[in-house]
């Protein structure tokens, strides 16, 4: 059995797995930062900024799984949107099904949302 095959993988293994901590340091933003990592403001704001965009309804039940209350519905998106309320955050999302898209996000609760927050 040839000892250097296995030498270079393990040597290749280490250096991967030794490269992420340095990277995070140089850079952060290098770096995805995974739903556990991120504070409840951070996930807040990052649905904000891609509510309107497709798969933010999936970012929606990542982070929030289980702690999202279904308080009203109303037209909007493509049909028909269903308000989101978070109580530990005080938070209320507008989720279009349809779409899988977040089209609006408010603080408090809020049961219906102006007609062009979720067109």
């Amino acid at each position: 059995m040839k000892l250097a095959p296995l030498v270079a993988t393990i040597a290749f293994t280490g250096f991967l797995t030794v490269w992420d901590a340095p990277l995070k340091v140089i850079n952060p933003a290098l770096v995805q930062a995974s739903a556990q990592e991120l504070s409840t403001q951070q996930k807040i704001d990052l649905l904000t900024k891609n509510k309107g965009q497709i798969g933010s309804g999936d970012q929606l039940r990542r982070f929030f799984f289980g702690d999202l209350e279904p308080i009203g519905i109303q037209p909007g998106g493509a049909g028909h949107v269903v308000n989101l309320y978070n109580k530990a955050n005080n938070v209320t999302f507008s989720y279009c099904s349809t779409y899988d898209v977040i089209v609006a996000v408010k603080k408090g609760k809020i049961a219906k949302f102006q007609p062009n927050e979720v067109k």
